[in-house]
């Protein structure tokens, strides 16, 4: 199929394959999107499957396992989304409580959707395992601990590594780190880590570069507002989608209005399968499609009554539609010969219209 996308072997999450010549894999990132209320991530997993998503993925940490309780000021956030909040606060608000999680994956399978999530620690991946999680995702922000990814890739287990933020070098040390490891099954997802992003930031042409590059499947984590973005990027050869979902962008939680709302997901999956359905193969031949328009085609017809013996011209013959005549092609060796019979206005001229020469 498309070239760039033959770099990288496949890998296979659930039951999924993923990669070259598969459509692509979409997830639907839950993250911090329950607002603190099981029933609504519940219900999230619900409108992912409802949907059309392939898989619905958590985050998996508590607020003293991806940072510490202080207010020093570089523990404070400065500008954009989550101005003027405390680390510590924003993660003890935004995280999955881990009592949830084996409802959660539960859940996730009486809807016969796959989940999986992404730990920020050890602990977090001893969890995820004691639950069959099926795949892990390393987030762009812990792309560069290489411990927490050997310790992921230990499991066997596919592994997505999100890169926004990291240059190719540190793209490279994620990769050898998740090999070291024991990972044979290994995706990247381009991304850029702004909440919103902006779609000029997204610079798709970097995925088939990083499919050659690194030699692995690629897609897209994407966090601009609309569907645009990731829907482009099946194109430029993304085979995973994921995108942030909500049951309501203005529900006040700290990424909800960043995120898909359930109908919005939706046109996502439909509109990553029709452009994958779109890209095909190479293909010069007749579509199926067209075949009761060639006869809308030009061809050559008498544009007056040419009597037998007469001499074919620009005059009396014409390229018009439809297409019963010779073809246009003919049009130059016609001028001149002469005609065989009658031939009646608005006839199709056929070769058995003319003298032999």
């Amino acid at each position: 199929m498309d070239d760039f996308a033959r770099q990288g072997s496949d890998l296979v999450i659930d039951g999924r394959m993923i990669g070259h010549g598969h459509m692509p894999y979409v997830i639907a990132e839950l993250s911090a999107n329950h607002n603190g209320r099981i029933d609504a991530a519940l219900e999230l997993i619900a409108a992912a499957k409802s949907a059309g998503a392939d898989a619905i993925k958590l985050q998996t940490y508590r607020p003293d396992t991806i940072t510490l309780d202080s207010d020093r000021p570089e523990f404070m956030i400065s500008g954009g989304l989550w101005d003027g909040r405390r680390l510590f606060d924003l993660y003890e608000e935004a995280h999955t409580p881990w009592e949830w999680h084996k409802e959660l994956f539960d859940t996730a399978r009486a809807h016969e959707i796959t989940m999986f999530s992404s730990p920020f620690d050890n602990s977090a991946v001893d969890l995820l395992e004691d639950l069959g999680a099926p795949a892990y995702k390393i987030a762009s922000f812990e792309a560069v601990d290489i411990a927490l990814i050997r310790y992921v890739a230990s499991t066997g287990k596919p592994m997505i590594i999100s890169t926004g933020m990291a240059d190719a070098d540190e793209i490279g040390e994620a990769i050898d780190a998740a090999r070291a490891g024991g990972c044979r099954e290994l995706a990247i997802l381009h991304c850029v880590s702004a909440y919103p992003a902006p779609p000029a930031d997204y610079n798709l042409r970097t995925i088939p570069d990083m499919i050659k590059r690194f030699g692995v499947v690629a897609g897209l984590s994407d966090h601009t507002i609309d569907n645009t973005t990731a829907i482009a990027s099946v194109a430029m050869g993304a085979r995973i989608i994921e995108k942030h979902f909500t049951l309501d962008r203005k529900g006040g939680g700290p990424d909800d209005s960043f995120s898909l709302e359930p109908g919005e997901l939706a046109q996502l999956c439909s509109g990553v399968r029709t452009a994958w359905d779109a890209l095909g193969e190479v293909d010069y031949g007749r579509k199926s499609s067209e075949s009761g328009n060639v006869v809308f085609r030009r061809s050559l017809y008498a544009a007056k009554d040419i009597a037998k013996g007469e001499t074919i011209s620009a005059e009396n013959m014409r390229s018009v539609r439809p297409g019963y005549g010779l073809a246009p092609k003919h049009y130059d060796e016609l001028i001149g010969r002469v005609a065989a019979r009658d031939i009646k206005f608005a006839e199709p001229i056929e070769w058995s219209c003319l003298d032999p020469l």
